[in-house]
């Protein structure tokens, strides 16, 4: 994959609209395309991440441990699997399989980081997208709360 394909495809993704053009084509140079086969696993749960995927092509699975018959499927290019572990190295929470041929564009998160360090305006807009995800997610939780009971 060449670096102006990389970056495009980083310049589709919700997560990296943070990063400005030059910032996008820093981490497609950094970043790795992978491909995984049908029922392949690109990761996971318990795992430690190194960083996210980008995905370029195919459909993905995302199932969390016990649930492993209620998937969610994701095919929507530019989808970014894992975008917390581009900021912290905290055990996967789902795991993600292949569900045809699959490609991805790895990102680690050493790369991220040493960008979010040399920029502290991205560092903020990545804090202040996390954040926005993970209220519109607790949101989300508390909203269904009265549905299934109090805890």
């Amino acid at each position: 994959m060449q670096l102006d394909d990389a970056a495009t495809i980083l310049g589709r993704a919700d997560f990296f609209e943070i990063c400005d053009a030059e910032q996008r084509r820093l981490l497609a140079f950094a970043s790795e395309r992978k491909k995984f086969r049908p029922g392949s696993v690109i990761y996971a749960s318990g795992d430690q991440p190194e960083g996210a995927h980008v995905l370029v092509s195919g459909t993905v699975s995302s199932t969390q441990d016990g649930a492993e018959n209620n998937p969610y499927l994701i095919h929507e290019v530019g989808a970014v699997l894992g975008a917390m572990a581009l900021v912290i190295p905290k055990p996967r929470p789902v795991t993600i399989k292949a569900i045809d041929a699959v490609e991805t564009l790895f990102v680690p998160r050493t790369a991220f980081m040493k960008l979010a360090n040399q920029y502290p305006d991205l560092a903020g807009r990545a804090a202040d997208r996390i954040r926005r995800e993970l209220t519109s997610y607790l949101g989300a939780i508390e909203g269904s709360r009265g549905r299934f009971g109090k805890g």
